[in-house]
């Protein structure tokens, strides 16, 4: 028996892809994700991953340079040629991640948390081999044999402050970057990454101290690391350990590169104390203290004011205090800094909304769009599609705004479930059919709104017993409040005579 349950799945897969060797373990293996679908996805999740947590750094642009060479230093040695990129997230939370296809980013806050090239070269190796050994992929082929699809859109990470607005194919790439690897894929992924660190030139040893140094923060269990790096990619001294063996298979030596990496970094690490008033003003505005977040985003604007987010914490401040005129100077002084952020125009294009500025806000919500599908963008280019009478294109900004759980995704929600449920109320109230005790209809009306509904019409279809079609007509006499239901008797029946019976609503009215 288990064999003929076995030789059919085994069919399956190799109809579907078939076997591979895996260019870094050269072990075989059911691959049911192409190369070219791999690349697909990395290049399509790429920048909304990006966009969600934190978008990119760029106010040292030479930083970025030189973590790019690193990591094509290390591309050049995999087993497997992907086309590699490697980005700095403007985020202070410590944390890196790799999608499908070899798209790699590593935060800002585990830059400066790193002490050598060599550490550096770990992290980024350590990625690699996630991308290059298919371990992401392997994530996606699960979801194709337990689901049915690759990933379910909608799926948000909490591990941003605006991963929980994206909506659409957005929520793909909050799932992708959150992935939690296996014991299995993060032991496979320290060890090939150490072997390309020593065939790029570097001393494998830096990722002993590194896992020693992740060991230790975990302990201490500081909140940034637990909700980034480690929550994906968890430290164990059993991977220490590991890491050891693997040394001391490999030959002694290779590159630190220390001094090299403080000079380097040291741009970002002269901002140190600007992020920190920026994060514990974002901190404090979230917090509902604008004036303690006003004083913090002063403080890392004077230390440096070329950073867009700064300018962008002023405008979130001023548009919380409902001042938009001042807000809208902030976003467009972020905007000269970084014009490649969603969370710039999105809240330009909002406050435009509150002045009227319909032209305006209408454009900037849109390119908010291209650079990230946020609900909060999507509701507001409803609400404005609904004052202009196109309810058809309401409809449609309301829909994909609704796929959030955010506050602007159940507005969203809201707002469409008021446009179509007069044109389509089967959508919202259900029917269900019961019997009495006199073997006589029963309809159980259900509200699955939030909305109280009246003057509701029912229409019942039926074969009677003498084989032809009947179509009756129920009105329900009384409102409905939302979330709630009621039985009415229709008095048809007996039941055991009619046959292909079915009822629903098609008309309704929501009462204002």
């Amino acid at each position: 028996m288990l064999v003929n349950l076995i030789i059919p799945c085994l069919i399956l897969c190799l109809t579907l892809s078939g076997c591979a060797v895996n260019p870094v373990t050269g072990k075989n293996e059911i691959a049911l994700m192409s190369e070219a679908a791999e690349i697909s996805t990395g290049n399509k999740q790429y920048l909304p991953s990006r966009q969600m947590q934190g978008g990119d750094y760029n106010v040292n642009p030479e930083v970025v340079q030189y973590v790019q060479q690193v990591g094509n230093r290390l591309a050049a040695v995999s087993d497997r040629q992907l086309p590699y990129e490697f980005n700095v997230i403007n985020d202070s939370t410590p944390n890196a991640w790799a999608l499908p296809g070899g798209k790699i980013a590593i935060n800002r806050g585990l830059l400066t948390e790193l002490n050598s090239e060599a550490e550096l070269a770990a992290v980024l190796s350590h990625e690699i081999i996630h991308a290059a050994a298919r371990h992401g992929a392997k994530g996606m082929e699960r979801g194709i044999l337990l689901q049915g699809v690759v990933l379910a859109a909608g799926m948000a990470s909490q591990n941003s402050e605006y991963s929980g607005l994206a909506v659409g194919g957005a929520g793909v790439a909050a799932q992708l970057i959150t992935t939690k690897y296996s014991r299995a894929a993060e032991l496979e992924s320290d060890f090939y990454g150490m072997k390309y660190m020593a065939k790029a030139g570097y001393d494998p040893q830096a990722a002993i101290e590194l896992q020693q140094t992740f060991v230790r923060l975990s302990e201490g269990r500081e909140s940034g690391w637990i909700n980034g790096l480690f929550a994906s990619h968890p430290p164990s001294l059993e991977r220490v350990e590991a890491n050891r063996k693997t040394a001391a298979s490999l030959p002694a030596g290779g590159e630190i590169g220390r001094d090299r990496y403080l000079a380097a970094l040291s741009p970002l690490r002269n901002d140190q104390d600007a992020y920190q008033a920026f994060d514990a003003g974002r901190k404090a505005l979230n917090d509902g203290d604008t004036a303690l977040s006003l004083a913090l985003a002063k403080k890392a604007l004077r230390l440096q004011p070329r950073e867009a987010l700064f300018h962008s914490l002023r405008g979130d401040i001023r548009f919380k205090q409902q001042h938009y005129h001042d807000a809208i100077i902030n976003y467009n002084r972020a905007l000269q800094h970084n014009n490649n952020y969603f969370h710039y125009y999105l809240q330009r294009g909002l406050a435009n909304l509150e002045l009227n500025q319909t032209t305006q806000a209408n454009s900037d919500l849109k390119k908010s769009l291209d650079l990230l599908p946020t609900a909060p963008a999507l509701n507001a280019l409803g609400q404005m599609a609904l004052v202009q009478g196109d309810r058809s294109g309401a409809k449609s900004y309301f829909s994909a705004a609704a796929g959030s759980n955010s506050t602007a995704g159940k507005e969203a929600n809201r707002a469409l479930i008021q446009l179509d449920l007069p044109d389509n109320p089967h959508n919202y109230i259900h029917v269900k059919l019961l019997r009495d005790r006199y073997d006589t209809l029963q309809l159980q009306i259900i509200n699955t709104t939030t909305l109280t509904i009246e003057n509701t019409l029912i229409v019942i279809q039926f074969t009677d017993q003498n084989g032809k079609t009947r179509r009756v007509q129920q009105q329900l006499s009384r409102q409905l409040a939302g979330q709630s239901n009621t039985t009415i008797t229709t008095g048809i029946g007996p039941l055991n005579t009619l046959k292909n019976l079915r009822a629903q609503v098609t008309n309704t009215k929501i009462v204002k």
